[in-house]
């Protein structure tokens, strides 16, 4: 929902005019906010953040998960952002280097919080889970695709079912992601919080 995906050497441009897209919706929608950009870039302008928020909290009947690896701004200016429970936040965790996204993450002040670990790119027995309402665990695909061991992803699994976190299972990548699929032990784990 209007931001450019970015990368070095290039500029992020935000779109005004696709904001108001969710407004035309009729069936409520599960919406992937910015799936190949991060709208807490610090080059995205607060206000057009804000504007961002606006549009969900008017348009309440759909859900918007917005996932960035910036929480700590999101903890800066989440002050100025009206957190109505149709817009879940998450973080994306890929290794223990990456743990401190966590604590910012808990800070906001979404209802709904939740954690991509994907792609999982070692284990994570040290994460903590209290106040995370969804786990997301997948693995790296495509060309040049590190491995996945099954153990990390079951470590995290089990972590979940001790503490009711919803899990779902996304992949387990390659470089020929269909054929490895997504089967976890004998089944699929497609658990969501519930939807408001």
């Amino acid at each position: 929902m209007g931001v450019d995906k970015y990368s070095d050497g290039f500029s992020i441009t935000v779109h005004e005019s696709a904001l108001e897209h969710p407004l035309k919706w009729r069936k409520p929608r599960l919406v992937f906010v910015n799936s190949m950009s991060d709208l807490f870039h610090k080059s995205v302008p607060t206000t057009f953040i804000e504007s961002v928020f606006e549009i969900m909290n008017t348009t309440r009947q759909h859900t918007f998960q917005v996932l960035t690896k910036r929480p700590s701004r999101v903890a800066q200016i989440g002050g100025r952002l009206n957190w109505t429970p149709n817009i879940w936040l998450g973080t994306s965790i890929e290794s223990e280097k990456w743990l401190g996204r966590l604590a910012p993450l808990k800070e906001t002040g979404a209802r709904t919080k939740f954690l991509s670990l994907e792609p999982l790119l070692g284990p994570l027995p040290r994460i903590q889970l209290s106040g995370i309402d969804w786990v997301i665990v997948g693995g790296e695909s495509g060309p040049g695709a590190r491995p996945m061991q099954p153990n990390w992803v079951r470590e995290i699994r089990d972590n979940c079912l001790q503490h009711r976190v919803p899990f779902f299972f996304k992949q387990w990548g390659g470089v020929f992601k269909k054929k490895t699929g997504r089967i976890l032990d004998k089944r699929t784990w497609d658990q969501m919080p519930e939807r408001i």
